[in-house]
């Protein structure tokens, strides 16, 4: 019995110390103790960013009620049922400072962090690291600078890494390759340098991997290709080198894979046919050589909806077997050294909405069928070899876009081979060789910005129709066989900016409604048989940067309103008509113009003393007249 007191003395001192530590982790302590933090890391914020949090605060009111101090109640948090915060939700907020006073320790059951699209800045803390439960983090859309902190691979529950369009800085580190939790990474749109680091191998759960609009540099590592849970694979807008990973045909879940915007070269592996999956394909902008792969060739990718090899240096022919792409809605070879023919039955690809072949070697005929039972946009073929006829299946194409096959060899009538199309924007057949006669249905393409018909065999004249597609914005028929006048109601396209009636054989008067065209930068009618008096209406377009009515009859003198155009800048050229009397002493006033040429005219009379304040003058040809007395000293 003698014993008795110093045990209870003992039993005493324990209870003691132990009755105290198990206050500290019941929920209310908790939450006070990570209402804190959190209260703490909301006064760092800017004063104006604050308000944005106001349910963040503690309760005034006496003890009974002090359960509202715990955060688990406030905006953008959760708790789980012990009443521990998991989740904090605070993006999009427009927040204002930095990470430097977010005590992180003062959170282990911290399950989600989601500070996205804030205006957050600085460096992300080392002690970022103390997240030790967090499988998500999502930093993107913000401010953040310097490195990534290698403490970041301390997060070995970590399933979702987001921080793009920061500006990180350095390189990857490489610990990022021991996150074994990981499924989805992405750092695009950063300043990252370096390489791509050989350890990311080692993430065999990632299925989303991004790190494009960086600056890596360096190879694609081969062990990338062990990445087989990749569903989604950007490496875009980057600095890579070398030759595509045989490796990569290991991904065979692949839906995604983008790696345009490189210095990749050599040839395109064999191995990517394997990728049967794949849904969007871009292989653009790089330095790719060869044929398109006898594995693409078997058309066995038929998931395929947006495959894109274009501004490479491929050569070869178009694979026949693309018509078996059916799922195919964009499909993109330009600015290529194809060869060959465009298979017929690519015509037939009824998904298709999206096809450029421009500047490529192709030839023959287009697809006649293109768009005879689908639904093509896009479709651009210019600067190849093409001969034949305009597509009749794009007759009538009423999805039809955008249009541009100039610079081939097209022949036929077009007479009659154009539709109507309510949704055209862009059509340009310039420099083929055409023939026939415009069609009135132009003036039904109520959405049409810019017609260009240049440089083709167009005879007959310009229908009035043309004057009802009241949102042109470019009008080229130069260069044709056009006869007839210049119709007024052309005049009522008042949104245009460019009109080259140029080197036909257009004839009457020029119509003094043109001063309604107040929004025309380029004027070109030269190389016409136009005649009458030039209207002084044309000063009214006075956003005019270009000017060309040479080698026409036009008579009477030079209208002193065309010292109003004082926009003037490219060329002014009134040259081979037959103009009389004084230069107007206003052209003085043209100060930004750079080519005035009024020659092989029957102007008389002194040149302009006002000729001096033109000091952007670069070239002035007054020859072949009738004037008196010496150029101004221009300095050329």
């Amino acid at each position: 019995m003698g014993s008795f007191p110093l045990k209870y003395n003992m039993l005493s001192l324990y209870l003691y110390i132990l009755v105290p530590h198990i206050a500290l982790k019941t929920p209310r302590n908790y939450g006070e103790m990570e209402a804190q933090a959190l209260l703490s890391w909301k006064g760092s914020l800017l004063n104006k960013t604050r308000s944005t949090l106001p349910s963040w605060t503690l309760s005034n009111c006496s003890s009974h009620c002090n359960k509202t101090s715990t955060p688990c109640v406030w905006f953008g948090i959760s708790c789980n049922d012990a009443g521990k915060v998991v989740k904090v939700n605070v993006s999009s907020l427009g927040l204002e400072g930095t990470l430097l006073s977010f005590k992180f320790s003062s959170f282990p059951n911290l399950d989600s962090l989601d500070l996205s699209s804030n205006e957050l800045h600085g460096a992300i803390p080392a002690h970022i690291g103390n997240l030790s439960q967090l499988t998500y983090l999502g930093l993107s859309y913000s401010y953040f600078s310097g490195k990534i902190p290698w403490e970041i691979s301390l997060l070995k529950n970590l399933e979702t890494f987001l921080v793009v369009q920061n500006q990180l800085n350095g390189s990857i580190p490489v610990e990022i390759g021991n996150m074994k939790s990981l499924k989805e990474l992405s750092f695009g749109n950063n300043n990252l340098s370096g390489i791509v680091p050989v350890s990311l191998g080692n993430l065999t759960g990632v299925t989303i991997l991004e790190l494009f609009e960086t600056q890596i540099s360096g190879s694609i590592p081969l062990e990338i290709g062990n990445m087989k849970s990749l569903l989604k694979l950007s490496l875009n807008e980057n600095r890579l080198t070398g030759s595509i990973p045989t490796s990569i045909g290991n991904l065979t879940g692949l839906t995604s894979l983008y790696l345009f915007g490189n210095g990749l070269f050599g040839s395109i592996p064999q191995e990517i046919g394997r990728l049967k999956s794949l849904t969007y394909l871009s292989l653009s902008e790089n330095s790719l050589v060869g044929a398109i792969p006898t594995s693409l060739e078997m058309g066995n990718m038929k998931s395929l909806e947006d495959l894109n090899m274009g501004d490479n240096h491929l050569k070869g022919p178009i694979p026949s077997t693309f018509s078996n792409l059916k799922n195919i809605s964009d499909l993109v070879l330009s600015y290529n050294q194809l060869s060959g023919t465009v298979p017929e039955k690519i015509g037939n690809l009824r998904k298709l909405s999206l096809l450029q072949l421009s500047n490529n070697m192709l030839s023959g005929h287009l697809p006649q069928s293109l768009c005879l039972e689908g639904s093509l946009v896009n479709f651009t073929a210019k600067e190849n070899y093409f001969t034949g006829p305009f597509p009749k299946g794009l007759r009538n194409c009423s999805t039809l876009y955008r249009v541009r096959l100039g610079k081939n060899q097209l022949t036929g009538d077009i007479s009659d081979v154009f539709g109507v199309y309510p949704n055209l924007d862009f059509m340009d057949l310039s420099d083929n060789n055409l023939y026939g006669k415009l069609s009135r249905n132009w003036g039904q393409c109520q959405r049409l910005t810019s017609l260009s018909l240049s440089g083709n065999n167009i005879t007959g004249p310009i229908p009035p129709e043309f004057g009802e597609s009241t949102n042109l914005a470019v009008l080229d028929l130069s260069n044709n066989q056009l006869v007839g006048e210049i119709s007024r109601e052309l005049m009522k396209l008042k949104f245009l900016n460019k009109l080259n009636l140029s080197r036909n054989d257009l004839s009457r008067l020029l119509p003094s409604e043109i001063g309604n065209l107040s929004k025309l930068n380029h004027l070109g009618i030269s190389s016409n048989n136009l005649s009458g008096h030039i209207p002084k209406q044309i000063g009214s377009c006075f956003k005019l940067l270009s000017l060309s009515l040479s080698t026409n009859r036009f008579h009477g003198t030079i209208p002193s309103q065309m010292g109003d155009l004082i926009f003037l800048q490219i060329l002014l050229d009134l040259s081979r008509n037959k103009l009389m009397g004084e230069i107007p002493s206003g052209l003085g006033r043209l100060r930004f113009l750079e080519k005035l040429n009024v020659s092989h005219n029957m102007l008389s009379g002194p040149i302009p003393s006002s000729f001096e304040e033109m000091k952007s003058l670069t070239s002035i040809n007054v020859s072949y007249n009738q004037l008196e007395g010496r150029l101004p000293n221009i300095a050329f």
